[in-house]
C-alpha cells in the first residue's frame, strides 16, 4: 500500500470519499484506512492539523466575528471577511463533516466542523456582535464567554416575556405616531427607527435591580428623550402633552427650557418586585456635555448612600453616534472613569447609532469602523446590536448590566438603528441622503417585523395585537383630553432628597461664619502632626509649623492658612469638602499642601482629616489635565449633594476657557432652565503679574456678563479673612448659589495681604472694604477690586499722598448697591471718583460697574476710568511692558 500522503496527493477525491464513509461507519473502510483516519481525528481533537487549528478557529471568530455580524437594519452589513474564510483558517470544504472536539468554544463539546462553524456564526455573527478580545483581563473575557457561548448569545425569554417585549415596542411606536398626528409642527426628535431603545433600557434596569442596584442616573441627548421620559421614567402623558400645549406653571422659576431638554425623576417597580429610583439629568443642546455631570451626580449619590463599592448607584449614558465620535468631552469623560478620585464604578454607555449625523453621512464623520471605537481607550467590551432584533437588544442589555456590576467598569452597547425622519420632524432628510431614506421609506418597522415573528411562532395573534393597540390609543386620547382641560403642572424636583430643608435665595445672602478661636487653634495644632513613622519634607514641615505659630500668635494669617482653617472648621462641623483640579493638592503656587508626602516612600498624609474623631473628610483630588470634564463632574457633585462644599480650581484662571460650555449651559443657567441648584465654588487664580496673556486674566468680564437674576456670585477677595468667610458662607445659608472667586496669585504671599485671627473669629464676608488708612481730606476716591489695591496703597504711602482714598468692592455680583452707597457717603467730599482696574478697558469689570456706580454719584462728581486701553489680548507677553503699564495706572490714579 502506498504511503497515505502519496495517495492523498494523487487522488484526493478518493481519500475524501473514503473518509466520509469512515465518518458514517468506521467499520465500512479497510482496517488500515481506519487507523489512518482515527489518527487524523486524534490530531484534530488535539487542536492541530496541517494548516488548521480548532483553537485558532474559535479565537478568530471571537476576535473578528463582529465584523460580519448582521448589525445594520437596512442591510448594509458585510457578511463575509477574508480572515474568516475556510482557507485562511487552514481548512477546506472536505473538512466540514469531520467530527472534532469544540473546545475551547463553550457552546458544545463535539461534532462536525460544519456545525461548530455554524454555532460560532450564530454566537458571534448574528444580530448581536461582541467585541471583547481587547479586554486585557482573562477573568473578564471568561465571564463574557460563559454568558455568551452556551446560549449562542440569545436571551432566555418565555412567551410572556416576548409578548411583554412586543407591548413595549408597540407603546413606543404609538406614542411617536400620536405626537406626530396631534402636533405635526413641533419638534420631538422621534425615536422611530430605534423603538427598541425602550426595551433595552427596561432590560438594563431589570437586570441592574436583580444585581443590587437601587438607583440609576441617566444622561441622554434629544433623540428619543420624550419616549424615554414617558416609558422608562413613567412621566405622565398628561404632563408631557401639557408641555406640547405650552401649559407652563404659573409659579415657574426662571426661564424654563424646551421639553426635550428637561430631566425627570421617579421610582420604578421592576417585574421582580424591586424598586429603583431613576433620574434623567437635564441636558442642553451641547449633546455630550451632560456626560461628566451625570458621573458627578452618581459619585455624590454613592457617597450619600455610603456605597463604597459602587454597586448600588449606577450611571447610564446614551450618546448619538456622530456626537460620540466628534466631541472631545467624550474622551475627557472616559479618561475619568478609572481614576480613584472620579470613578463611579463603571458606566453603561449606549450609542444610539443612527448611521447619520444631522445631514452628515458616516464617511464624513466616522474615522474608525465603529462609532464605539473610543471604548478601546478603556479596553472595554462592546456589544454591537441590530435594533431591529429586540431579543438581541435584551441580551445586550443584560450582558452590559451584568458586566458593569461584576467588574465595576465601563461597558458599551452600539445600538445600530436608523432615523425614520430627519434630524427633527421639520427637516427633510431626502435632500441630502435620498438613497438611504428611500430604503427607510420601504423598510418595515421593528414592530411590524417582531409582530410577524411572534405570530409565526404562535406567541400572539391579530386579535391580541388589535386589542393592545386599542388600549394604548384610548390611554393616549384620555391623557390628551386631561392635558387640555386640567393643564397639569410639571413636577419640580429642586428641593427633594438631600436638598430637603434648603430653598430658594431670598433678599438676605449673609451668613454667620464666625468660628471660636479655640476651635481654629485646634485645627492649626493638627497641621504639623503626623504619624511617628512618617517622614515629611523639611520645607513643608517648616511651612505647617509656621501656620500653627501664626494661629497661636493670632496675627498675620496668610492666604493658605485662612483657606486651610476654613476647610478645617467645616470638617469639624461635619461638612465634607471636595476640592479638585489640576495640582490642587499641593496647589499650583505651592500655598495649599492639603496632603503632605513621606520623603522616603511617597505615601500621603492629610492633616485636616485628623483634627478630631467625629469629623467629616477632606477629599483633595489632583485631576487629569482636563477642564471641561472635571468641571462638569464637580458641577454634578454639587447639584446632587448640597451638604458638601464642592470646589474646582483652575490651575490658572484663564484655563476656565476650556470649560466654557459647562459654565454657560450648566453653572450659570441651570437654575433658571431646570431649577437645578448648585453651590459649586470656582477658584480662578487671577491677576496681572507679568506672566503673559494666558496667566493673567480669568476673564472676569465673561462671568459678569453671565450674571443675572441672582444666578451666581462673583467675588474678588483681597484678604485671607475674606476667603475664609466666603468659603464658609457657601455652607451656612439656607440656599446654594455658584461662587466664582477671582483670587490674585501674588496675594498668596504678599506681606500685606494678611489678616489677624480676630477677623476670622468675628465679623463675616464684607461686600466692600473701606480704606484701612483713610486720608484726612478726600479729594479723589479710587474704587477698585483685586490686587491693584496693594500697588496703589504702597505707592500712596511712598508718595505721602493724603488726599486719595482707596476702597475695594469685594463682591461684584450680586452688586452690593447699598454697601457701595454707604462707602461713597463716607467719602462724600471727593470731587472725583475713579474706577481703577488692571484689565484692558474692554475687559474686566469697568463696563459692568459703570452703569451701577454712576447713579450713586452726585451730579457734580467727575467719574473716570483708569486702566489699560482696549486690547485684543488680555495682557502683554513682555514683563517690562507689563511693569510700565502698571506703573502708568498707578501714576494716573495718584496724579496731583
Amino acid at each position: 500500500m502506498l504511503p497515505f500522503d502519496d495517495i492523498a496527493r494523487a487522488n484526493p477525491e478518493y481519500v475524501d470519499a473514503l473518509y466520509r464513509e469512515y465518518l458514517r461507519d468506521p467499520a465500512s473502510v479497510d482496517e488500515r484506512w481506519g487507523l489512518v483516519f482515527a489518527g487524523f481525528d486524534l490530531a484534530l481533537r488535539d487542536g492541530a492539523r496541517a494548516g488548521g487549528s480548532i483553537d485558532e478557529l474559535v479565537h478568530t471568530y471571537r476576535e473578528l466575528g463582529h465584523l460580519v455580524a448582521d448589525l445594520d437594519p437596512l442591510g448594509g452589513s458585510p457578511r463575509e471577511h477574508p480572515l474568516l474564510g475556510l482557507a485562511e483558517l487552514g481548512f477546506t470544504e472536505r473538512d466540514l463533516d469531520r467530527v472534532v472536539d469544540w473546545a475551547p468554544f463553550k457552546g458544545g463539546t463535539r461534532g462536525p466542523l460544519r456545525e461548530l462553524i455554524t454555532a460560532l456564526r450564530q454566537t458571534y455573527c448574528g444580530t448581536l456582535g461582541v467585541e471583547y478580545m481587547s479586554v486585557a483581563d482573562k477573568a473578564r473575557r471568561e465571564w463574557l464567554r460563559e454568558r455568551i457561548e452556551p446560549r449562542r448569545n440569545r436571551p432566555e425569554l418565555s412567551a410572556d416575556d416576548r409578548r411583554a417585549l412586543l407591548e413595549r415596542l408597540v407603546t413606543a411606536e404609538m406614542f411617536e405616531q400620536f405626537l406626530q398626528a396631534r402636533y405635526p409642527g413641533q419638534k420631538r426628535f422621534s425615536l422611530e427607527g430605534g423603538e427598541a431603545l425602550v426595551p433595552l433600557l427596561d432590560a438594563l434596569i431589570e437586570e441592574s435591580a436583580r444585581l443590587e442596584v437601587v438607583e440609576v442616573v441617566l444622561g441622554m441627548p434629544h433623540r428619543g428623550r420624550l419616549n424615554v421620559l414617558a416609558h422608562v421614567l413613567n412621566k405622565p402623558y398628561e404632563m408631557m402633552f401639557a408641555e406640547f400645549e405650552d401649559a407652563l406653571p404659573d409659579d415657574i422659576l426662571g426661564d424654563g427650557d424646551v421639553k426635550y431638554h428637561l430631566g425627570y425623576s421617579s421610582d420604578r417597580r421592576t417585574r421582580a418586585g424591586a424598586t429603583l429610583h431613576l433620574s434623567l439629568a437635564s441636558n442642553p443642546s451641547h449633546l455630550e456635555f451632560v456626560n461628566p455631570v451625570v458621573e458627578g451626580i452618581v459619585r455624590a449619590k454613592q457617597a450619600s448612600r455610603d456605597d463604597g463599592d459602587r454597586r448600588r448607584v449606577a450611571p447610564v449614558l446614551m450618546h448619538g453616534d456622530a456626537a460620540f465620535m466628534g466631541q472631545g468631552i467624550v474622551y475627557e469623560t472616559l479618561a475619568l472613569s478609572p481614576l480613584p478620585g472620579y470613578t463611579t464604578g463603571g458606566t453603561v454607555h449606549i450609542i444610539v447609532n443612527n448611521q447619520i449625523g444631522f445631514t452628515t453621512s458616516p464617511e464624513d464623520y466616522l474615522f474608525t469602523r465603529y462609532p464605539s471605537d473610543p471604548a478601546q481607550v478603556l479596553r472595554a467590551p462592546v456589544f454591537h446590536v441590530n435594533a431591529d432584533d429586540p431579543e438581541a437588544v435584551v441580551q445586550a442589555a443584560r450582558l452590559a448590566a451584568g458586566y458593569r456590576q461584576a467588574f465595576r467598569a465601563d461597558v458599551f452597547i452600539d445600538f445600530v438603528c436608523y432615523r425614520r425622519h430627519g434630524h427633527n420632524e421639520l427637516d427633510d432628510p431626502t435632500l441630502t441622503q435620498p438613497v438611504m431614506y428611500e430604503q427607510i421609506r420601504n423598510h418595515p418597522s421593528v414592530v411590524a417585523r417582531y409582530t410577524k415573528r411572534l405570530a409565526e411562532a404562535g406567541v400572539i395573534d391579530e386579535a391580541e395585537l388589535a386589542e393592545l393597540r386599542r388600549t394604548k390609543r384610548v390611554a393616549l386620547e384620555a391623557a390628551l383630553a386631561t392635558a387640555r382641560t386640567e393643564r397639569p403642572q410639571p413636577k419640580v424636583f429642586a428641593f427633594g432628597g438631600l436638598w430637603q430643608g434648603l430653598g430658594g435665595a431670598g433678599d438676605d445672602w449673609g451668613a454667620d461664619t464666625r468660628v471660636p478661636a479655640e476651635r481654629l487653634r485646634a485645627i492649626a495644632d493638627a497641621l504639623p502632626r503626623h504619624p511617628a513613622e512618617f517622614t515629611p519634607n523639611a520645607r513643608v514641615t517648616k511651612l505647617l509649623a509656621d501656620r500653627q505659630a501664626r494661629v497661636v500668635r493670632g496675627d498675620a494669617l496668610d492666604w493658605g492658612t485662612a483657606e486651610t482653617l476654613a476647610y478645617g472648621s467645616l470638617l469639624i462641623e461635619r461638612t465634607p469638602v471636595r476640592l479638585s483640579g489640576q495640582d490642587v493638592v499641593r496647589g499650583t503656587f505651592g500655598h495649599r499642601h492639603a496632603a503632605i508626602f513621606d520623603a522616603t516612600d511617597g505615601r500621603a498624609w492629610v492633616p485636616l482629616n485628623h483634627v478630631q474623631d467625629d469629623q467629616a473628610v477632606l477629599e483633595a483630588v489632583n485631576s487629569p489635565l482636563s477642564e471641561q470634564a472635571v468641571l462638569g463632574f464637580e458641577y454634578g457633585v454639587s447639584s446632587a449633594d448640597p451638604r458638601r462644599l464642592t470646589i474646582w480650581e483652575a490651575q490658572f484662571g484663564d484655563f476656565a476657557n476650556g470649560a466654557q460650555v459647562i459654565i454657560d449651559q450648566f453653572i450659570a443657567s441651570g437654575e433658571s432652565k431646570w431649577q437645578r441648584m448648585s453651590g459649586l465654588v470656582l477658584l480662578l487664580p487671577h491677576g496681572y503679574e507679568g506672566q503673559g496673556s494666558e496667566h493673567s486674566s480669568a476673564r472676569l468680564e465673561r462671568f459678569l456678563q453671565l450674571a443675572a437674576e441672582g444666578n451666581i456670585q462673583v467675588i474678588v477677595p483681597t484678604t485671607p479673612a475674606q476667603i475664609f468667610h466666603a468659603l464658609r458662607r457657601q455652607m451656612h445659608r439656607r440656599f446654594r448659589k455658584p461662587l466664582v472667586v477671582m483670587s490674585p496669585k501674588s496675594l498668596l504671599r504678599h506681606p500685606r495681604a494678611v489678616s489677624p485671627l480676630g477677623e476670622l473669629t468675628d465679623g463675616g464676608f464684607r461686600l466692600t472694604l473701606d480704606d484701612p488708612n483713610p486720608p484726612s481730606t478726600t479729594r479723589r476716591l479710587v474704587v477698585c477690586t483685586g490686587k491693584i489695591f496693594y500697588a496703589l496703597d504702597g505707592a500712596r504711602h511712598e508718595r505721602g499722598r493724603d488726599d486719595v482714598a482707596l476702597v475695594r468692592i469685594e463682591q461684584l455680583y450680586p452688586f452690593p448697591t447699598e454697601d457701595v452707597r454707604a462707602l461713597l457717603a463716607r467719602h462724600a467730599a471727593a470731587a472725583e471718583v475713579c474706577w481703577v482696574q488692571e484689565e484692558p478697558a474692554n475687559q474686566g469689570a469697568w463696563w459692568f460697574v459703570r452703569p451701577l456706580l454712576s447713579p450713586l454719584l452726585r451730579p457734580d462728581v467727575r467719574f473716570s476710568y483708569i486702566g489699560r486701553v482696549e486690547a485684543a489680548s488680555v495682557a502683554t507677553g513682555s514683563h517690562a511692558i507689563h511693569q510700565a503699564e502698571e506703573q502708568a495706572i498707578v501714576d494716573q490714579a495718584l496724579a496731583p
